[in-house]
């Protein structure tokens, strides 16, 4: 997991964009980018931004991990926290995804996962975060009504 990533230096300084997350499994070879915004911007705003983010990331994210061929498929996202995906599903050519959808996605899988059994490595101190909370939602399921 790449965060961050400025990408096309320029001769006269900085650089073409910055990647906010790309991610490889090199045992599945599935390579993910996410570019997540809690703008409130117009689809129209939204549509020149991302496609921008987007083709940089088709045109980058190929250089940045060994082993990664490069025809390899770029899933790419929009994460977005303040959108209705309702009549939009789409966004500078990649799927719409809302903070909603990401952590369903996220607690479906750790609902079944004991944390006793098998912990989310502390590396990844949000997800391991959110597995606590999985773990103990029976007592925490009280605190939120």
């Amino acid at each position: 997991v790449r965060r961050n990533i400025l990408v096309g230096k320029r001769d006269k300084g900085g650089h073409e964009c910055e990647l906010d997350v790309v991610a490889f499994n090199p045992e599945t070879q599935h390579l993910v980018h996410v570019e997540p915004s809690m703008d409130a911007n117009t689809w129209a705003v939204r549509e020149a931004r991302y496609a921008k983010k987007f083709e940089a990331g088709r045109k980058y994210i190929p250089t940045l991990f060994k082993g990664l061929a490069p025809t390899s498929k770029i899933e790419q996202i929009a994460l977005l926290g303040f959108a209705s995906n309702k009549n939009v599903s789409t966004v500078g050519g990649s799927r719409v995804m809302l903070i909603p959808e990401l952590l369903t996605e996220i607690f479906d899988r750790l609902k079944s996962t004991s944390i006793a059994r098998c912990a989310v490595s502390e590396q990844f101190g949000l997800i391991r975060t959110l597995q606590l909370v999985s773990d103990n939602r029976k007592l925490l399921s009280g605190m939120f009504q």
